[in-house]
C-alpha cells in the first residue's frame, strides 16, 4: 500500500478572452487582488481559433494569460472557478449585458505533469470536483514538452500556448525545488 501524502501545490493560470486589450487590463487588478503577485503573463493577442464567443465578446476577441507566484492547494480550483464566474457576471452587469459575458475567465492549474482547466460542463474526460465544478486534464508533460489529448481545445495545442505553459512549468519546478518564486531568485 502506498503512503498517503498531500500532493504538491499548484500554479494558478487564468486565461482571459475579451473584446480588447483594455478589457483584459480592466480585470487584471481584480485578479491580482485575489491571487497576489503575477508571475508570467502572455500579453493580449488575437483569438482566431473559433467564432464561438462572437455573440458575447465580439468579432475580434483577444486572448491573454496571467499566472501567479503563490502556489495553492489544487482543491482551491473549485472556489476559484466559482469566483471567476461571479466576476464575469459582475462585469456583464456593469456593461449592461447581463447574460452575455464581455470577458470570459478560464482558470486552470498546473502540476509538473499536467495542465488542467476548470469548467461547469460535464464531458467524458472531465472529473467532477464539487459544487458544480469539473476539471479537465488539458495537456500532459512528457519528454520535455506539453502534449495534447484528443479532446484538448485547438488553441491549447498551439505553439504560443505550449511555449508559454512550458515556461510556467519551469517556474513551478523552480518553486517546488527552492520554495521561492522564480523571479525572486
Amino acid at each position: 500500500m502506498g503512503a498517503i501524502k498531500e500532493p504538491a501545490k499548484v500554479k494558478i493560470i487564468v486565461g482571459i478572452l475579451a473584446k480588447s486589450p483594455d478589457a483584459v487590463e480592466s480585470v487584471r487588478a481584480t485578479l491580482r487582488e485575489k491571487f497576489g503577485e503575477e508571475d508570467l503573463n502572455l500579453a493580449p493577442f488575437p483569438f482566431t481559433f473559433t467564432n464561438y464567443y462572437k455573440e458575447e465578446i465580439g468579432e475580434a476577441p483577444v486572448r491573454a494569460f496571467f499566472s501567479y507566484e503563490q502556489l495553492v492547494d489544487r482543491t482551491k480550483i473549485v472556489d476559484i472557478k466559482l469566483w471567476t464566474n461571479d466576476i464575469e457576471l459582475q462585469i456583464a452587469e456593469a456593461a449592461g449585458t447581463p447574460g452575455l459575458r464581455p470577458v470570459n475567465l478560464d482558470p486552470g492549474y498546473m502540476t509538473l505533469g499536467q495542465f488542467f482547466l476548470a469548467t461547469t460542463k460535464d464531458q467524458r474526460q472531465r472529473v467532477y470536483m464539487q459544487r458544480g465544478i469539473f476539471v479537465e486534464p488539458t495537456l500532459y508533460f512528457q519528454d520535455g514538452h506539453f502534449h495534447a489529448f484528443d479532446w484538448t481545445y485547438r488553441d491549447y495545442q498551439s505553439e504560443p500556448y505550449i511555449k508559454y505553459l512550458e515556461e510556467i512549468r519551469k517556474r513551478l519546478a523552480y518553486q517546488h525545488a527552492t520554495g521561492k518564486p522564480y523571479n525572486k531568485r
